[in-house]
């Protein structure tokens, strides 16, 4: 009998909904947003860029090659559902922690605020070293921090990039054949997160209302990462139960 737990045929109907989503064509609305942001990128300097691109990636790495000291081993044992309840619980904790962190930084000013960056960028990195371990993968291999790296863009992106980076995520053992640090696109990935998180983190230099606009903000941005990273890892997790069909094709109309 499949999926005998009613957890784990509940987290399989949410996967393939959540699959369709990240399939979709961008909408009209994607198109133009995506479209604005790429003009506005473009009267930056390029050395700008550059700097951007570079500070990021050295932002990320830091993180990356720091966290994989303090991250718990890989749980070897336990149902979906048993580790979704703790992959939540986790949520819930650094979801909680963003949240304040948002705040004090926004009530603190301009300064304070622009150093929420690098802060709540650390906290999102970290939460997904502890999912990962949770659903049990050994974040101290450099593919698997890779894979982290791609739930990150997965969660913070444009329509337009999410479909491609679900493609890689879905066909993972053929993207880790040939991912690397260096080949990994970062520029992309800096400017899709920018232009993510650009309008909701602005926001938050204003005087007075700087505070509640970075605590909801960043209560948003923990909660849409965890989901994210949840079912990229439901993906993994199903695709390593050879009894279950294939996901069938989707074919979505524009």
């Amino acid at each position: 009998m499949l999926l005998p737990d009613p957890h784990d045929q509940q987290a399989l109907t949410d996967l393939r909904a959540w699959q369709q989503r990240m399939q979709r064509k961008p909408t009209l609305l994607n198109r133009f947003t995506r479209l604005v942001q790429a003009r506005l990128n473009a009267l930056l300097p390029e050395k700008l860029h550059r700097i951007l691109t570079a500070t990021i990636q050295k932002m990320v790495e830091g993180v990356l090659f720091g966290s994989q000291h303090t991250t718990r081993q890989p749980v070897s044992e336990g149902s979906l559902a048993e580790r979704e309840a703790r992959v939540r619980a986790r949520i819930r904790n650094y979801r909680n922690a963003a949240t304040v962190e948002g705040g004090a930084t926004g009530a603190a000013g301009f300064l304070l605020g622009l150093a929420d960056f690098p802060l709540l960028l650390g906290i999102k990195l970290k939460l997904l070293f502890d999912i990962a371990a949770l659903y049990g993968h050994d974040v101290r291999q450099l593919s698997e921090r890779l894979y982290l790296l791609h739930i990150f863009q997965l969660a913070f992106s444009s329509q337009h990039t999410r479909r491609e980076t679900y493609r890689q995520l879905a066909d993972w053992p053929a993207t880790e054949a040939t991912a690397t640090a260096e080949t990994f696109d970062w520029r992309t990935f800096q400017q899709e997160y920018r232009d993510y998180i650009d309008l909701a983190k602005m926001a938050q230099l204003l005087p007075v209302v700087g505070a509640a606009v970075g605590a909801v903000a960043n209560y948003r941005l923990l909660a849409q990462l965890g989901e994210t990273a949840i079912m990229a890892y439901r993906l993994r997790w199903f695709a390593g139960a050879r009894e279950l069909p294939p996901a069938p094709p989707v074919v979505l109309p524009e």
